[in-house]
């Protein structure tokens, strides 16, 4: 009788015939992506975050060749979305967004944050730069942002402005412009950017910091005054608004912008794809279209770049936030 004995040696010899074969008739495991891709965006619909990433989710989908389905997690200013991100497997099928706040700002103002950005993400690339400027009523006899700081310096009340909430870039750029330009302003805090600018309309904040998309329409309606743009230089859009550098604070420059995200332990060969993907989506025709309508700057969408500015913007910003003890609950 033939024996069924097999020995350890012809065991491996089989083993590796199998695996010789396999290799030979194509991959064990499918490429990435095979499936859909969840993308958090951790504000509700309709607002410029979700806005943004919608514009540039469809043409990426386009280049993974997979949908990308937007997932709303709203709250604690993007700290609900980024702990779900955080808890997510690492492989390349839930990326997230993030902004300043979801990595510099909420571990400093958020005493019990559900992730931490250094342990919890890695970055896949910048998609938008948000560009802040500081407008006046149209009726304000101040016309540039030389004139307000000479005005905040000799005002017996200091000067006031609004912003979208406590904590937020556009808060944080204005108490580093009182800062640089060694004057004393005073903060106006509002539930989001209609009811600051509604205050700023009726006269009854001196000033705003606002984002350019927000501010476009006013500003061509004649009904507030951009006295500065907080960009390094000028906007194409406002060719004639000059720099807080050119109007006497040499090195000033503050803004906000849009990242992509995923959670630490994703494989380099995913995120590559990824970025690959966010780059080809950043050169759609329309996107750049709506970029340039919307005033953003697109960045540049490799990981290296953004974690540079994530490194550089948390040495700036985190111990100015220390400074000024800014908590909040959520």
């Amino acid at each position: 009788m033939p024996s069924f004995e097999i020995t350890r040696r012809r065991f491996l010899m089989t083993g590796a015939a199998a695996a010789a074969t396999l290799a030979a008739s194509g991959p064990a495991w499918a490429a990435y992506p095979d499936k859909p891709v969840k993308w958090i965006v951790g504000f509700p619909p309709g607002g410029a975050t979700d806005t943004v990433a919608r514009l540039v989710g469809h043409p990426m989908s386009e280049a993974l060749g997979k949908p990308i389905v937007v997932d709303n997690r709203p709250g604690a200013g993007s700290s609900v979305g980024a702990a779900v991100l955080a808890s997510s497997p690492a492989d390349g099928y839930t990326v997230g967004s993030a902004d300043n706040g979801t990595l510099i700002i909420n571990p400093v103002v958020y005493p019990k944050i559900q992730y931490d950005p250094d342990r919890d993400f890695r970055p896949v690339g910048m998609y938008a730069g948000i560009n802040l400027l500081l407008c006046v009523p149209s009726n304000s006899p101040i016309k540039t942002a030389a004139e307000y700081l000479e005005k905040a310096k000799g005002a017996s009340e200091p000067l006031l402005y609004a912003s979208p909430g406590i904590g937020t870039p556009l808060h944080l750029a204005m108490e580093r412009l009182a800062r640089d330009g060694n004057v004393h302003l005073k903060h106006v805090a509002y539930k989001g950017m209609a009811p600051a600018l509604n205050d700023v309309l009726a006269g009854i904040v001196d000033s705003i910091v606002i984002d350019y998309t927000t501010a476009n329409s006013q500003i061509k309606d004649g009904k507030i005054r951009a006295i500065a743009v907080f960009s390094e230089k000028r906007l194409t859009v406002l060719p004639d608004v000059p720099t807080m550098a050119e109007q006497g604070l040499p090195g000033f420059s503050a803004g906000a912008w849009h990242s992509l995200i995923v959670p630490k332990a994703t494989p380099d060969d995913v995120v590559a794809t990824l970025s690959q993907a966010l780059g080809k989506a950043l050169q759609d025709p329309l996107v750049k279209t709506r970029y340039a309508e919307l005033g953003l700057d697109m960045p540049p969408s490799d990981p290296e770049t953004m974690a540079q500015r994530w490194a550089s913007d948390k040495a700036t910003w985190q111990p100015l936030i220390k400074s000024l003890n800014i908590k909040l609950d959520g």
